[in-house]
């Protein structure tokens, strides 16, 4: 089969890899769709360490075309995810807890074990989430990473109906963040960019207000909006900046949610977190029930991901687009022909 693998020098190259025979409790998917996400070009990169001979992808949808023995969760031809939360241990406190995404021991497809990004992949029974017959598997591909871990980082933000939220980065995980904050949350959103072209389509997802970081002082225009500041950001933005500006426009009680990954640290004045009660908190992606949660509001209509079909062939491409933030949405590898 063709797959996406990791290369010593920081490059993806396009092989013929054979899939192992599947094991207890395992299926195998023929994949239809994968997702091109910001964590393949850290893991490509080396970012979280060498995994040469790796084959990517996280943002998988496929059909199952193969059960052990032992499987009843899942049947032949029922429509699955590969996601980056590919396994947990399944009895640690945070496994138990709802907290699963946090096992110490949890596998991560595209990285610790092999990915979506081929023609077939191997997937845990228990792990693989089913997509809605009404979900458009193309899209569904963006909601298994970038929708879900968005949608729990609205949940982790705690805003409520009517407060002001400002989402930074409207890139492929930001103006997912904005449809769930707007269209499930029923907040209101300022969307925050650097790019005019982003924040046009931000507006025509609902934003209901856009902001040129480039342009304005964020902190002071947030603030020109909001009289005292926002009650959550959401930080999606792999940007220094960002972060440091998501704090500094909070309100007293507010919190800072941190998803994007830049390789840096931000800044905290300490007293103004003690003094205003602001809340720092990191979203990882969401549990296997925040996903089914997540496809379910997009088979309602509630969002709608942004997708590009691309032939697997412009893997690199569709990467080095990515670093240069050239994409609005999702690039999404096509093996349904």
């Amino acid at each position: 089969m063709r797959a996406a693998v990791v290369t010593k020098d920081h490059r993806v190259d396009i092989i013929d890899k054979k899939l192992r025979p599947i094991k207890f409790n395992e299926a195998k998917v023929k994949m239809e769709y994968c997702g091109v996400c910001h964590t393949d070009l850290h893991v490509k990169n080396a970012d979280f360490g060498d995994v040469t001979g790796r084959t990517l992808g996280h943002e998988g949808i496929g059909k199952v075309i193969e059960v052990g023995s032992d499987v009843t969760t899942l049947k032949v031809g029922d429509r699955v995810s590969v996601a980056w939360f590919f396994k947990g241990c399944g009895h640690c406190e945070y496994c138990v807890n709802g907290q699963e995404t946090f096992c110490r021991s949890a596998q991560n497809a595209g990285y610790t074990v092999d990915g979506g990004m081929a023609e077939e992949c191997i997937v845990d029974a228990d792990y693989a989430v089913k997509v809605p017959e009404k979900l458009d598997p193309a899209k569904a591909s963006s909601i298994t990473c970038a929708g879900v871990t968005t949608y729990k980082a609205i949940k982790v933000s705690h805003i409520k109906s009517g407060q002001w939220i400002a989402i930074f980065g409207m890139g492929g995980l930001g103006n997912l963040a904005l449809q769930y904050a707007k269209n499930v949350f029923n907040a209101k959103v300022i969307a925050i960019d650097i790019n005019d072209e982003k924040l046009a389509v931000a507006k025509k997802l609902g934003a209901d207000e856009v902001i040129n970081g480039k342009e304005v002082d964020v902190v002071q225009k947030v603030k020109e909006i909001t009289g005292e500041g926002v009650q959550s950001t959401v930080i999606t933005a792999v940007s220094k900046v960002a972060f440091n500006q998501a704090v500094d426009i909070v309100k007293a009680a507010g919190r800072v949610v941190a998803v994007g990954l830049p390789t840096d640290t931000m800044d905290l004045s300490i007293p103004r977190l003690v003094l205003d009660g602001i809340e720092v908190v990191g979203s990882l992606v969401g549990t296997r029930e925040d996903l089914r949660e997540a496809f379910e509001f997009g088979a309602q209509g509630a969002v709608d991901p942004i997708v590009a079909l691309r032939p697997l062939e412009d893997i690199n491409d569709i990467l080095e687009e990515m670093e240069q933030g050239k994409i609005t949405g999702r690039m999404v590898i096509d093996f349904s022909k």
